[in-house]
């Protein structure tokens, strides 16, 4: 699923805010003077709202990711309307306005899509996996997802540990930022957060 309304290559994170792992990335994306998009998990919100409220300061977006991390194709209609409904409310409560949604792995069922236009929610994809909760180190992430970015990529990382991570920890893909902050401006691209589609 590309970014239509994204000049430049969107940099997405999932399965936060982290305390440890969501401050470390936001400093990164501060240094490298990037803005990113935030996939997050409202209860985790809710528990740590200082850090959704310094994201949203920062210019970053913060989205719906999941209430549950749990496959929507694992859940009813009634459920799956209930991730939104009280992933929107929790989001909302601190001033963020979430147009774009992010099921868990990227799977959707086919109520999904109707639930979504319902709560005025666009279902967000991505293009380039660093496939970071694999653990793997920042040049070897970058190389692997090098061939993939280009003007509308959307790349996926995360600034929290999900179900099934095979790691301990973000570091590398907290030292990563930087490195592929450098490789998108070095293609004559803008890094930016992903923009929901225009009327969408």
């Amino acid at each position: 699923m590309d970014v239509t309304d994204t000049p430049g290559v969107a940099l997405t994170f999932d399965d936060g805010p982290d305390p440890v792992w969501t401050p470390r990335v936001l400093d990164a994306l501060d240094r490298a003077g990037a803005r990113a998009t935030f996939f997050v998990i409202p209860p985790l919100a809710l528990e740590h709202e200082g850090l959704v409220r310094a994201a949203l300061e920062a210019g970053h977006g913060v989205e719906l990711h999941c209430v549950r991390h749990v496959r929507h194709t694992e859940l009813s209609p009634r459920e799956v309307e209930a991730e939104a409904r009280e992933g929107l409310r929790a989001l909302r409560s601190f001033g963020a306005e979430p147009r774009l949604w992010r099921p868990p792995w990227g799977v959707v069922a086919p109520w999904t899509w109707g639930i979504a236009a319902e709560y005025g929610l666009e279902i967000a994809g991505w293009t380039a996996d660093t496939h970071d909760w694999r653990g793997d180190d920042a040049p070897a992430m970058l190389r692997s997802v090098s061939p993939l970015i280009r003007q509308g990529a959307v790349v996926l990382m995360h600034d929290g540990i999900g179900p099934g991570a095979l790691r301990d920890g973000c570091a590398e893909t907290v030292a990563l930022v930087g490195e592929l902050v450098a490789h998108i401006e070095k293609l004559e691209c803008e890094p930016s957060p992903y923009r929901a589609r225009r009327g969408a």
